[in-house]
């Protein structure tokens, strides 16, 4: 008899990636799909809504601490974030300032799969992520933010931006973080600047592997459940509360972009030297 495959991480929906990440039995999700919460807007434009506006919030404990891990489905508008899931993720943040400031421990986990802003809602999916940043640059101030990107659709736009507020990113080699995606740099700049369907240029510049590499991203997972797991539940167990967020790391920012003459175009290659020469 076979054993039974399980499925990877990045195959999973966001509400089961949000139980996996909490301690079985302790999960609770906070305005799920029987509250209705759905885009007035979408319905104007003749797309179908989802009644979570594709963005869980679950709450319950890690390793018995009490814990909010936030996912946004990849598979509902490419993960793009709008008015009411914005809004959701940005209370849900809030709300985990407010329990840190009063005194209680709690983890936060983000599970990124998004394009990022949700173009049919424009403004208002920009105020909500903007939002969104500001409950993360408080909150990383009271303690970390582990981000994970596990794929299939990445991390782009303004939530490329949230990848890089927080405190600890985990990727897979099937996660991308960008702030504009390849299709959006090959329809902007054409075909010689990035040609989208070329999958290792893409991976080698975008792609898990290489983030990690280069300081953009903490740690490099496997696929697996058990791994992606195992990966955020080691970080709480080990971080030190006093380390800084990614986006206060100026100075190594800075030594960075002077490695670069703006008129060179780098290969993935020639930018990884660099960049890991310049920025230990």
């Amino acid at each position: 008899m076979s054993a039974r495959i399980r499925p990877a991480f990045s195959q999973l929906r966001p509400r089961q990636r949000v139980q996996a990440l909490l301690d079985p039995g302790t999960f609770r999700e906070i305005l799920g799909p029987f509250d209705l919460l759905e885009s007035p807007h979408l319905p104007r434009q003749g797309i179908v809504p989802q009644s979570d506006d594709g963005a869980v919030i679950g709450r319950g404990t890690i390793d018995g601490v009490s814990a909010a891990v936030l996912a946004l489905d990849g598979a509902f508008q490419g993960g793009g974030v709008g008015e009411v899931s914005g809004a959701k993720l940005a209370a849900a943040l809030e709300r985990a300032l407010d329990d840190r400031r009063s005194g209680t421990p709690t983890r936060v986990v983000l599970v990124l799969d998004s394009g990022g802003i949700r173009l049919q809602e424009a403004n208002l999916g920009l105020l909500a992520v903007a939002e969104i940043h500001a409950a993360l640059v408080e909150l990383t101030r009271h303690g970390p933010v582990v981000g994970v990107i596990p794929g299939p659709v990445g991390c782009f736009g303004g939530m490329g931006i949230v990848a890089g507020l927080t405190s600890h990113l985990i990727m897979t080699r099937y996660g991308r973080l960008g702030l504009n995606g390849p299709e959006v740099i090959e329809t902007e700049a054409g075909i010689d600047e990035l040609d989208a369907s070329d999958r290792a240029t893409v991976w080698a510049t975008i792609g898990g592997a290489q983030r990690v590499t280069t300081g953009q991203a903490e740690v490099l997972v496997d696929d697996a459940i058990e791994s992606v797991v195992a990966a955020a539940h080691q970080i709480w167990r080990t971080v030190p509360d006093a380390h800084p967020p990614r986006a206060e790391r100026i100075d190594q920012a800075q030594r960075m972009l002077a490695a670069f003459d703006h008129r060179w175009r780098p290969t993935p290659a020639e930018f990884t030297a660099i960049v890991t020469r310049e920025v230990p």
